[in-house]
């Protein structure tokens, strides 16, 4: 089988690649080139030129063929733009998670597909197996990666039956230290290097900085509002109908300036997110301050005392149909049905027993515990046991 390994320079696609070539497949190397603009990324870093050397040196040791493929314009359209403009609107976007759905299993997937491959290989840990149903049709199901601590299944959370019939995820199986370990054994350059923290290969930048190239910084006050605040003691309604109590329960509270202390500045609210407590300069207080809310118009970051502030806190979640993905088309929910899943709204975050509602005019994930931090514009997704069945947009 013909395989294109999209090669990054890190150690996970390296013995990708290897595991690959040891099974006897036709084995190409291609180093997606993401980003050319040096300016944002942090000091003394160039990123990609270090990258694609690496990878480079990778393919020659393995004797396999490497091309470098220039997807700058690309992924600034598809990732980079969507980026600022998510935050502009106050929004919490995840390129890689895009840039898994936009990039590398749709453009880059279909690079490959070109040069006549059977399959896209990348160094995620995620695992794809696959039955069939009834009718004879083969179902592909996305699993987490063996390696609890590096599973990246979430990251893949936007992929469909389509793209994962194609994808390979070899290292799917194994823990981090032993993918060291093979490179270690075999002698390959990139053993010991380690992993990017950066943007979806673009690299280690710092944010503020690069949102700073479009968004304009604009001075606004910060609000502190208070645990004794009337609007946490306001009492529950009586609901008519399930959807009617999700509604309110994932609803966005609406604090005034007015019903808080104004305790500082900020140059922009759409360079803070929700649930973030660095960067605000804030001192005086017993415990860290977090941002609960953000007024877009008024340019007003609101913020609460400590990690246990109400503010922080909502019980259900809502995705606008349209942005509800099922990665099992065949499971998908019909309008008044019901999933008991377990489900998470960020990279990491253990995941949370839920439940999934579907109505003609909204999707909402209803937890078992209220979480912190919901966040516009993250991605929520959802599982049975080990298998990602879908995901979605915060609304």
């Amino acid at each position: 089988m013909k395989v294109v390994v999209g090669l990054s320079g890190g150690v996970d696609s390296s013995v990708t690649a290897y595991l690959l070539q040891q099974q006897g497949h036709e084995v190409v190397a291609l180093f997606m080139r993401n980003w050319n603009d040096a300016s944002v990324t942090l000091e003394d870093e160039c990123p990609w030129i270090e990258d694609s050397n690496d990878a480079l040196m990778v393919a020659q040791k393995l004797g396999i063929p490497f091309q470098v493929i220039d997807m700058s314009e690309l992924y600034k359209e598809r990732i980079v733009d969507y980026m600022f403009d998510e935050y502009q609107k106050g929004r919490t976007p995840n390129p890689d998670v895009l840039c898994n759905r936009e990039v590398k299993f749709d453009v880059f997937m279909k690079t490959a597909m070109s040069l006549g491959a059977d399959k896209v290989a990348t160094g995620h840990y995620a695992q794809v197996t696959s039955t069939f149903d009834e009718n004879g049709k083969e179902i592909f199901h996305l699993l987490a990666g063996k390696d609890n601590n590096k599973d990246q299944s979430y990251f893949l959370c936007q992929l469909s039956q389509d793209q994962l019939s194609k994808a390979l995820f070899p290292i799917g199986e194994l823990t981090k230290p032993e993918v060291r370990e093979i490179a270690k054994e075999i002698g390959l350059v990139t053993a010991d290097k380690k992993d990017s923290q950066g943007l979806c290969f673009i690299g280690k930048v710092s944010l503020p900085q690069f949102l700073q190239q479009q968004l304009v910084p604009k001075e606004g006050e910060i609000v502190e509002i208070f645990r004794d605040s009337p609007i946490f003691a306001e009492e529950t309604p009586v609901f008519s109908s399930k959807q009617e109590e999700l509604e309110f329960l994932s609803k966005k509270i609406n604090y005034k300036k007015s019903g808080g202390k104004v305790i500082g500045k900020h140059q922009g609210a759409q360079f803070f997110t929700i649930g973030q407590s660095k960067g605000l300069g804030i001192g005086g207080h017993k415990e860290s301050c977090f941002i609960i809310s953000r007024d877009m118009e008024n340019n007003i970051l609101f913020v609460g005392e400590g990690h246990s502030f109400p503010g922080l806190y909502k019980k259900a979640l809502k995705i606008d149909n349209s942005e509800v993905h099922w990665v099992r088309e065949d499971l998908a929910l019909k309008n008044g049905e019901t999933m008991e899943v377990m489900a998470r709204i960020r990279y990491r975050q253990p995941l949370q027993k839920a439940t999934l509602h579907q109505f003609e005019d909204g999707f909402y994930i209803e937890f078992e515990d209220a979480q912190s931090a919901i966040a516009e514009g993250q991605f929520a997704s959802w599982y049975i046991g080990d298998e990602l069945l879908g995901s979605g947009v915060i609304a």
